[in-house]
């Protein structure tokens, strides 16, 4: 049995702001450990013991966070050949569709197994046993999905209820129906049955199995997706699809467009649930993740430079400077470079309300952090003012910057650490430590590091506008036009 993994990877996280923003969402920070959720996921899949799962996944998302992820996946060692691009995001069900079509394109018809990029499981083990069950009756041409075992009566999460157990299986259960978010009292109910489990949002199906089963619940969702895949183009590491034809995908996610239909459609498959008990969690807000993670005697929870004093049950997030909690019980405070978010827990899916009024007075801090990463590298806007900017720069070994040309500001160079090549209307030359250059307004220009450690520049633009796109590009490694 060849089992495919498809890491999905889109969502934005609003309710875990500030630290996850539009353009560096929370897939793609370490909320748990040394590696992003997106990494974690992707460690997960190796050394199963009970299959054999690939550990090269197949990743769905969009244009803006394909350097980033590839990168992240460079960093731990998996290749990132299959990265499938998402003109404009669509939901869950075309992003499997996409996913399905690459796996089955040369022939093949590998079980998908199916999961969020955004996701914690902290029992390993028992999330790859379940695996292993799970793989069996996808095999057999079920579509399965996994049921995490309720801990506790919750209102945030949706669920499933399950008829009874499957022939032949230990312990997966008929799937009977999903179950919007419940109040409280409903909640209890559920947990009580015994016939509930939380929605967990990770499926297990062959591919041809999912692709029979869109085209007969939306047939106008399959033929998009495979319009667009048949005029798909190769870009590195990339797979892009047709913009013009997937633009016209309708938007919807797995569970509404297929998974849902099951028990009135028996002819698309039988829907099946296996359960999951594996200390799982989608970290929907911060209070969901003070659930999953380390917790010192007083049941508090850090990360960076915390200091608590008589304070309990706290989550404190400290990314760039020291941040001291007195007296806090039940609290949540995440600091960033650019913005400090401070709640109760039981208020914490609130946030993305801040977010919304953020939004409505168009201000850039829900899109894009100080720090802002680049295929090249990444800068960091550490002052600003009137008529000028200061960032700090930092250029990847080999990598290089677009060649590019500014209406509206001239640009100081200094280089901190290694050796920067400079390209200026016909000139080209080196930078070492120390040394600086200056760049006119309207001259065309390129930074370069040609070295084996990073490169390291302090920028001072000056000028009449100073906005990240007034930039005119003439030649770019990365295919970019912008940004």
């Amino acid at each position: 049995m060849t089992i495919k993994s498809v890491i999905l990877s889109g969502g934005s996280g609003t309710r875990l702001w500030p630290a996850s923003r539009e353009a560096y969402p929370k897939q793609l920070l370490p909320l748990t450990g040394e590696f992003s959720l997106l990494q974690e996921t992707a460690i997960r899949l190796k050394n199963f013991s009970d299959c054999e799962v690939d550990a090269v996944p197949l990743v769905v998302t969009n244009e803006e966070y394909r350097f980033i992820i590839a990168e992240q996946l460079r960093q731990i060692g998996v290749p990132s050949a299959g990265i499938v691009l998402e003109p404009v995001g669509r939901n869950t069900a075309p992003a499997l569709t996409l996913a399905a079509l690459a796996a089955t394109a040369e022939g093949a018809d590998p079980v998908l197994l199916v999961m969020p990029a955004d996701h914690v499981i902290t029992k390993v083990d028992a999330f790859q046993h379940a695996i292993a069950e799970g793989a069996q009756l996808a095999e057999a041409g079920a579509l399965v999905t996994f049921g995490i075992v309720p801990e506790r009566p919750e209102t945030g999460y949706g669920y499933i209820r399950v008829g009874p157990a499957v022939n032949g299986s230990a312990s997966s259960r008929v799937l009977a129906e999903f179950v919007e978010k419940p109040d409280e009292d409903t909640a209890r109910r559920y947990v009580a049955s015994g016939e509930y489990f939380w929605n967990s949002g990770i499926f297990m199906m062959k591919g041809s199995v999912w692709l029979k089963a869109i085209e007969r619940c939306n047939p106008a969702m399959a033929a998009a997706c495979a319009a667009a895949f048949a005029e798909r183009k190769a870009d590195s590491d990339f797979l892009r699809v047709s913009r013009a034809e997937f633009e016209g995908c309708p938007s919807d996610s797995i569970d509404y467009a297929v998974m849902e239909k099951l028990q009135a459609s028996p002819e698309l498959g039988q829907g099946v649930v296996v359960p999951l008990a594996a200390g799982w969690s989608d970290v929907g807000a911060w209070d969901a993740l003070w659930e999953v993670s380390p917790k010192d005697d007083e049941g508090n929870s850090s990360r960076g430079e915390v200091l608590f004093e008589s304070s309990r049950n706290t989550l404190v997030h400290a990314n760039t400077r020291l941040v001291a909690a007195v007296g806090c019980d039940d609290m949540v405070v995440v600091e960033t470079a650019d913005a400090v978010m401070v709640a109760h827990k039981s208020r914490t899916q609130d946030v993305k309300k801040v977010v919304a009024r953020l939004k409505a007075e168009g201000r850039n801090l829900t899109q894009t952090h100080r720090k802002v990463y680049r295929p090249w590298g990444w800068y960091d806007s550490i002052d600003a003012g009137d008529r000028f900017q200061v960032k700090r720069i930092v250029v990847n070994p080999g990598a290089k910057l677009s060649l590019q040309m500014h209406y509206h500001r001239a640009e100081h160079w200094i280089v901190v650490r290694g050796t920067a090549e400079v390209t200026t209307g016909d000139k080209v030359f080196l930078l070492a430590e120390n040394e600086s250059t200056y760049i006119p307004l309207g001259h065309t220009h390129r930074l370069s590091n040609p070295g084996k450690v990073p490169l390291e520049i302090i920028e001072v633009q000056s000028g009449s506008y100073l906005g990240e796109d007034d930039i005119v590009r003439f030649e770019d490694t990365y295919g970019r036009t912008a940004g």
